[in-house]
């Protein structure tokens, strides 16, 4: 590990060259710490965003299919439980392309349900592509785009408002965090919301082994240009001379804990230097970044989960695989 001092006076020096680089102090926090790591949430730049599209179609990648095949099969379900003839909110944390919520949409014109149309995402082009695709499809959705962090953007929506809530966090991106994070995550949540507000979670299912490492590794390398693509985000932002070549995304599961880990290995030993940081990183062979968890679950750990965190599961939507579901929560 990289002694204090020295931890310091480069953590000083990113904020005097820009005291709101976020990403800066991530990365030299990662790459400083044993073992090495990076936060998966820095995935989606421009390119990462583009590959992640490219991953939701392969055919190893049944998470998209599985998801969709729920929310096609099961939207009246859903909004049955949800709205009862109500007006409602459909907030969705993270929307990426939409896929799966213009289902949702879909059924909620065609019933005549009162409604608006809240996605929330970190990213500007996001919302704005989004809100250009739907309202094409739908020319009179009223379609309401946040920008900014999830928890501030639900605290502000909450002020004054008494309409019923539905909450999506779909894609299993609830996966991304460890169990404790995630419990941390739901309670946030739950601080938002109202009694009479449903949260829609997506959760990847325990599954054989080599259907999760096929997803996560597929035979055409895109999930490892995926990986590989944020050595190259640093490589663009911090003027750093990262090899990708040097390194290989390699991909484990812990079929006992579910835990899909994703990592960046050294080939060699190497040197890397991080300009703008005015820091240089030295790899020994074999040595690992860690880069993401894509976590599985079973049905007690769900349950768990809801409990903890001052849920109440409502019902479980499954695919016709088992491979996946969709689980509608509310406050106990």
């Amino acid at each position: 590990m990289k002694p204090a001092s020295l931890l310091t006076i480069n953590k000083h020096f990113i904020m005097s060259m820009n005291p709101t680089n976020e990403f800066a102090n991530d990365v030299l926090d990662g790459l400083t710490s044993k073992p090495k790591f990076l936060q998966s949430k820095y995935f989606y730049d421009d390119e990462g965003s583009k590959l992640f599209q490219q991953i939701m179609r392969m055919p190893e990648y049944y998470l998209t299919d599985c998801e969709l095949e729920i929310i096609t099969s099961k939207k009246k379900e859903i909004i049955d439980v949800v709205s009862n003839g109500k007006k409602i909110e459909l907030i969705e944390l993270g929307a990426g392309d939409g896929l799966k919520t213009t289902e949702l949409i879909s059924h909620l014109i065609n019933q005549k349900v009162d409604f608006s149309y809240i996605p929330i995402d970190i990213s500007a082009t996001a919302i704005n592509e989004l809100k250009k695709m739907l309202l094409e499809k739908f020319p009179n959705l009223h379609f309401n785009g946040k920008t900014g962090d999830y928890f501030y953007m639900l605290d502000q929506l909450q002020k004054g408002q008494t309409t019923q809530k539905l909450i999506l966090f779909l894609g299993s991106n609830i996966g991304n965090m460890t169990l404790e994070q995630s419990i941390r995550f739901l309670k946030k949540l739950g601080h938002t919301l109202q009694t009479n507000d449903y949260v829609l979670i997506g959760f990847d299912l325990k599954k054989d082994k080599n259907i999760i490492l096929n997803a996560y590794n597929d035979p055409a390398g895109i999930t490892a240009a995926f990986n590989m693509n944020l050595l190259q985000r640093i490589n663009d932002a911090l003027d750093a001379d990262f090899n990708l070549s040097n390194f290989k995304h390699i991909e484990n599961y812990n079929t006992k804990s579910g835990t899909a880990s994703s990592f960046l290995v050294s080939l060699c030993k190497q040197k890397v230097q991080l300009k703008k940081l005015n820091l240089s990183i030295e790899f020994e062979t074999d040595e690992p970044i860690h880069t993401e968890i894509s976590q599985k679950y079973d049905w007690q750990m769900i349950e768990q989960m809801a409990d903890q965190s001052g849920f109440q599961i409502v019902r479980n939507l499954t695919d016709k695989r088992q491979y996946f579901t969709d689980s509608i929560w509310k406050l106990k």
